[in-house]
């Protein structure tokens, strides 16, 4: 056993003792989910943060999660490398990308304890740095073409192909490449478009316009509350609006913590985000949230949250908090709400109009929560209902053993609802029963 699994074995018996004593503290909070959820006065972890995660455990033995009710589920491809992302292409090519995050220098013994738990529970690697094309040729489900699209990447994440163009989104920023339509791979040079800092929250998102004329992107923060100071957070926490044709690149909106799945509402037009909130002020608060995203809005990253909550761990700017936006839906706390993709009504038998979200699963909290994809009900383009799950099952009862987690969700080329999962190495094809 070497020095790193020696520590995350004692890191976890010093937070199975800290979780034990703020179970004893009163009674768990309820679920903060919803239009109008009620969230927890914060109350600081102090020096010792809840860090509970299970131990990655992949999925043995036909093993596969559970699909909700109507609903069936199977292994479109496995034996994948970290899947983290998912694009389709107009002629039904599946594209996935395989990317981790990678440790840089601990900046403290918390950071390295952090650390030394996200290997075991295989959130932190080496990256693949690839694309991968699938492709399901004789319609039964499975993929049973695989090729290298895309190698040499950095952290690939989001993908969007607008003419003639594909678009990467690397850790550092967004890259256009040629495409020639039904290509099997890329090789040739790409020219970067916008630069952006890697580090923290290293997923960059991308969405296209409808017209085909933009591209936003999903931009994380490098730390949880700033503690490192705003400078090295400029251009962070936000999501940036890039004008394909000029080059031109701004921020659409800001005060977003770790903006990542990003998708339309076609009956408004609006562009929608789930959000990653900050740690270390409770099980359920702040939550996670899903979100329509305005044209010059602030949503409280670092100073506040879910409206007008001052953190009072971050130094304030009063007249900046009094501009917050009050999040659209509450997805729970630290449930890591990353994947985002519109279902129209009856994608799925039974659902109506709404939005799929992979929840990759919490860590800052006693009893665990994510490790799902639910379903987010619309009407006349807002959030109507509580949720559903379309998977759950990727979590072990006991919550030591993780044997999935989901990121990204997107429609498949034949109308069913495909799931990355990057613990399980494994895209999910979600249909009726």
């Amino acid at each position: 056993m070497n020095f790193s699994s020696f520590f995350a074995r004692f890191v976890a018996l010093v937070g199975a003792a800290a979780l034990l004593w703020r179970r004893s503290q009163g009674v768990a909070p309820k679920p903060a989910w919803g239009n109008d959820p009620q969230i927890p006065s914060a109350k600081s972890q102090g020096a010792i943060p809840t860090l509970k995660m299970p131990t990655a455990r992949g999925w043995t033995g036909g093993q596969k999660p559970v699909a909700g009710r109507g609903l069936k589920v199977n292994a479109f491809a496995a034996g994948l490398d970290h899947p983290r992302w998912i694009d389709v292409l107009p002629n039904g090519d599946v594209l996935i990308a395989e990317a981790t995050q990678v440790a840089g220098p601990p900046r403290s013994v918390f950071h390295y304890a952090m650390q030394a738990t996200m290997r075991r529970a295989n959130a932190l690697g080496v990256s693949a740095n690839r694309i991968t094309l699938l492709r399901d040729r004789d319609g039964d489900g499975v993929a049973e073409i695989r090729e290298t699209f895309m190698e040499r990447l950095n952290q690939p994440f989001g993908m969007a192909l607008v003419g003639n163009m594909f678009y990467v989104g690397n850790t550092d920023g967004v890259v256009a490449f040629p495409y020639a339509t039904d290509a099997s791979r890329i090789t040739a040079e790409g020219r970067k478009l916008v630069e952006f800092k890697p580090a923290g929250h290293w997923t960059r998102s991308l969405l296209a316009s409808p017209d085909g004329k933009k591209l936003y992107v999903g931009v994380g923060s490098l730390s949880n509350i700033a503690e490192n100071g705003m400078e090295v957070e400029r251009g962070r926490a936000c999501v940036y609006e890039l004008d394909l044709a000029s080059g031109n690149s701004r921020i659409f909106a800001s005060g977003l913590r770790n903006p990542v799945g990003l998708a339309w509402e076609p009956k408004t037009g609006a562009l929608w985000t789930v959000v990653n909130e900050r740690d270390g002020i409770g099980d359920e608060t702040p939550p996670d949230y899903l979100t329509s995203v305005r044209d010059g809005g602030f949503y409280g990253w670092p100073y506040c949250y879910w409206g007008q909550t001052v953190d009072d761990r971050v130094p304030q700017d009063p007249a900046l908090v009094a501009t917050a936006i009050t999040p659209d839906y509450a997805l729970g706390g630290h449930t890591a709400s990353l994947g985002l993709c519109w279902l129209p009504a009856g994608t799925l038998p039974g659902f109506p109009d709404g939005m799929a979200i992979g929840q990759h699963g919490s860590w800052n909290r006693s009893t665990l929560s994510g490790y799902k994809v639910v379903f987010v009900p619309f009407e006349n383009g807002r959030p109507s209902g509580p949720p559903r799950d379309i998977l759950s099952g990727f979590l072990a009862p006991d919550e030591r053993e993780s044997y999935g987690r989901p990121v990204g969700v997107t429609l498949g080329p034949d109308g069913s609802v495909l799931v990355a999962d990057d613990v399980g190495d494994v895209i999910w094809r979600v249909t009726g029963e």
